[in-house]
């Protein structure tokens, strides 16, 4: 596989993990510390951890495997992050790999959540708290922009202006325009998928 990121025309296109498996590959205890981790580190979100564990530190994967991954768990029923600890632990373990991450994501928060349902029931009406969480709310909000921001990076990397489009127009058809979810998804999809077909 090439080191750039435009694909050789001689070449079939790499599947999301290609370089990803010539990595040392996690074993099932690494799999399930990673993504215990990444839901413990996630307050606000789990995408930016996610990101920074799997591409930055980690770098099982690179910016453009992580975003072809994550966009193609955003697609499946259940929760983005859910879909993805799944799909990414079955590529290295297998069904036990699926469950170990899939283990690590979920048994640490919820424990902690009941924990912290308990104390908000009692306490959630204290002004101190509330000012808490609405600074908490900002901060989660800067995260994501900053995580968005970097998942665009790959999309210019090569030039091509299709990516960049597509996604400006999702953004205004969704967050401006408020046009329904599922009708600019029928109308989207299949003109991102024809645009990347046309341009590899």
């Amino acid at each position: 596989m090439s080191a750039s990121l435009i694909p050789d025309p001689a070449e079939p296109p790499a599947s999301p993990f290609t370089a990803a498996a010539r990595q040392p590959q996690p074993t099932l205890a690494e799999l399930f510390v990673a993504f215990a981790t990444i839901s413990l580190s996630g307050f606000g979100g789990v995408l930016a951890w996610s990101r920074r564990m799997m591409v930055e530190e980690r770098k099982w994967l690179t910016a453009e495997q992580f975003n072809e991954t994550y966009a193609l768990c955003s697609f499946l029923p259940g929760g983005n992050i859910l879909n993805f600890s799944v799909v990414f632990g079955a590529r290295f373990g297998g069904v036990s790999g699926a469950i170990a991450a899939m283990a690590g994501l979920m048994g640490p928060p919820l424990t902690l959540v009941l924990i912290i349902a308990g104390i908000y029931a009692h306490y959630g009406d204290l002004p101190a708290l509330r000012r808490a969480l609405t600074g908490v709310a900002a901060a989660a909000a800067g995260l994501m922009v900053a995580t968005l921001v970097k998942m665009a990076r790959p999309l210019f990397h090569n030039r091509a202006v299709t990516g960049p489009l597509i996604a400006l127009a999702t953004f205004v058809a969704i967050g401006i325009l408020q046009w329904p979810l599922p009708l600019v998804l029928a109308v989207i999809v299949p003109v991102s998928i024809v645009a990347a077909m046309v341009r590899l």
